[in-house]
């Protein structure tokens, strides 16, 4: 299934046993092959050292989502620690 990223923004994130993970705020994408790569919790902060730490701690593996409907379902194991 295919949709267009833009309606993605915004969109509530939820493990799938029902926890309250927050909102998609910016995409990674594969240029080579067009997918999302990472959903992020936070904008994509400018600064290399900040950009990083987004990467690694307040993002998810587009790999680990479940479903996309109304709200985006992860895999509980993969969410970050979003110090929320």
């Amino acid at each position: 299934m295919a949709t267009k990223l833009s309606k993605l923004y915004d969109m509530e994130i939820f493990t799938d046993s029902g926890l309250f993970v927050g909102k998609a705020e910016d995409f990674i994408l594969d240029l080579e092959t067009g997918n999302v790569a990472r959903i992020l919790l936070v904008p994509l902060p400018n600064a290399k050292d900040a950009a990083r730490d987004a990467l690694r701690q307040k993002s998810i593996k587009y790999e680990n989502v479940r479903s996309v409907g109304d709200v985006i379902v992860v895999s509980k194991t993969t969410t970050p620690t979003t110090g929320a």
